[in-house]
């Protein structure tokens, strides 16, 4: 197993609410912090916890990676709840992240189709396994290159599989700048943080039949 990293939470100043009505809210999460409770008392920390501080009731609907920031919601009551995981189910809500990857792309846009699996010996890593694997998809495009030889990248992930849009990144030989499981040593080193972001969601809100479109800016560019 890989070596546990240490957690060490951004400070909590506020709330960064996006998006709120009665059933739904919706915050933008810093990278760094945990979307759940982890194991350990040192580990309970998280954007939950910091939620349900003001709002008791909140529930979860779907989590981020701990360095991946941006985008993330939150039922306030149970009927909504079930109606979120319902969507997610169903593959109806509309995600988009940003991410600053090694190397220039060759290509402008594709779709990256490899099926997914834990790494038990290494976990929490994820691995690609054409026999055992989950039909995991990732599109992607190319957004522009930088100067230091460097693309940034819009990622829609068709499925939500764990670490997916890290893995299928590094697996065409773009890992994502700052990514400590899947990247090279070069790679890690060239950023402080995971330059991932969630940064988009649509959908039709399941109560209200609502549009419901929000963004959220990326701070890295």
């Amino acid at each position: 197993m890989l070596k546990p990293l240490v957690y060490s939470p951004p400070e909590h100043i506020k709330l960064d609410i996006l998006f709120q009505d009665d059933n739904l809210i919706v915050l933008n999460k810093p990278s760094g912090l945990l979307s759940v409770p982890g194991r350990g008392e040192e580990k309970q920390d998280c954007m939950l916890s910091r939620l349900q501080a003001e709002y008791p009731g909140a529930l979860v609907v779907h989590r981020l990676d701990m360095p991946t920031s941006g985008i993330i919601m939150f039922a306030l009551n149970k009927d909504m709840q079930k109606a979120m995981g319902h969507l997610f189910e169903k593959k109806l809500i509309y995600k988009q992240y940003f991410a600053k990857v090694h190397g220039l792309l060759k290509e402008k846009k594709g779709i990256i189709n490899q099926p997914l699996i834990t790494d038990w010996v290494n976990r929490p890593k994820q691995k690609i396994d054409y026999e055992n694997g989950k039909p995991s998809q990732t599109r992607f495009t190319l957004i522009s290159t930088t100067n230091d030889n460097n693309s940034f990248v819009k990622l829609e992930p068709v499925t939500g599989r764990s670490h997916q849009l890290r893995v299928h990144m590094s697996s065409i030989g773009h890992a994502i700048l700052g990514d400590e499981l899947y990247g090279t040593y070069q790679t890690r080193n060239e950023s402080f943080r995971l330059l991932l972001h969630a940064e988009k969601v649509s959908f039709t809100d399941p109560l209200t039949n609502n549009s419901i479109d929000i963004h959220c800016p990326v701070d890295f560019i």
